[in-house]
């Protein structure tokens, strides 16, 4: 169990939580996850916390492969506005920012989000760990290998665990040393990994629990789900099911999904059968 402190707000990881995923961008590789305008963003959050998330995990930037790259001001232009609509309707609900931009991440939690949750582990912008620890904010530090441009090309690895691993015990010192006090690590499905390479990691994902540290799991109908069957993004619901199983299973404590009342399905059946 670990027991968060959001920017006051506790999260308590007793069970496996849900984390909420709403897009303010244009090309999200997922369409249903698209709302760009303020209140389609606090439609679709109201439905996420009603449903049970206990996360809201808001993003400007499509990361999918091929999307186009934009600024830190036009990130900011699209997911600003979400914030703090989200956060004048449920000022209690926990809202993180899912950017590489320490700008971005600073004006998100200006606006309401008390999360940072940064898919470079803080490599893309060398102000970002500084200003988070300024902050006071939990930090989500994700493996990724590259840069924004090149983050998806085919990646070469001679252990994969180990350079996950050994990325996160660098990283955690680093945010450590930066005076980030809460980390949650993301071993980065579909990020300079294959699919081969992503479902080595659901596997072996019991061996990030020597970190200590709360492991998130973002497979929600990303491609390694829709290509192993053969299907699209919007066919994937039932593929996603079995992953974040899969994923629960072997100890992940956050599952960052597009569909909430199915992932909060699956954390009660899976703790069903823990027995508790």
């Amino acid at each position: 169990m670990y027991t968060i402190n959001c920017g006051g707000k506790l999260l308590v990881t007793d069970k496996p939580i849900v984390m909420g995923i709403i897009n303010t961008t244009p090309d999200s590789f997922f369409k249903k996850s698209r709302k760009p305008a303020a209140s389609e963003a606090v439609a679709q959050a109201t439905a996420m916390l009603e449903a049970g998330a206990a996360i809201i995990d808001i993003g400007g930037q499509s990361t999918r492969p091929g999307a186009s790259m934009i600024g830190a001001e036009e990130e900011g232009d699209r997911v600003v506005p979400a914030i703090q609509a989200i956060a004048a309707q449920f000022p209690g609900a926990i809202i993180s920012i899912d950017t590489y931009h320490a700008t971005v991440a600073k004006a998100a939690v200006k606006a309401g989000a008390s999360v940072v949750n940064d898919i470079s582990g803080g490599l893309f912008d060398s102000d970002m760990l500084s200003v988070v620890g300024e902050m006071g904010v939990p930090y989500i530090c994700m493996h990724n290998k590259g840069n924004a441009a090149t983050m998806h090309k085919t990646p070469h690895y001679d252990n994969l665990l180990r350079e996950v691993l050994d990325f996160f015990i660098e990283r955690i010192h680093v945010c450590k040393e930066a005076g980030i006090k809460d980390v949650i690590v993301d071993p980065g499905f579909g990020f300079a990994k294959t699919i081969a390479h992503n479902f080595e990691l659901l596997r072996e994902i019991s061996l990030l629990k020597m970190l200590d540290k709360p492991i998130l799991l973002g497979i929600s109908r990303k491609s390694t789900i829709y290509k192993t069957l053969g299907i699209t993004a919007e066919e994937a619901l039932n593929g996603t099911s079995v992953l974040h199983t899969i994923g629960l299973l072997n100890g992940a404590n956050i599952l960052r999904v597009h569909d909430v009342k199915e992932a909060i399905e699956v954390v009660k059946l899976v703790e069903a059968y823990h027995g508790k």
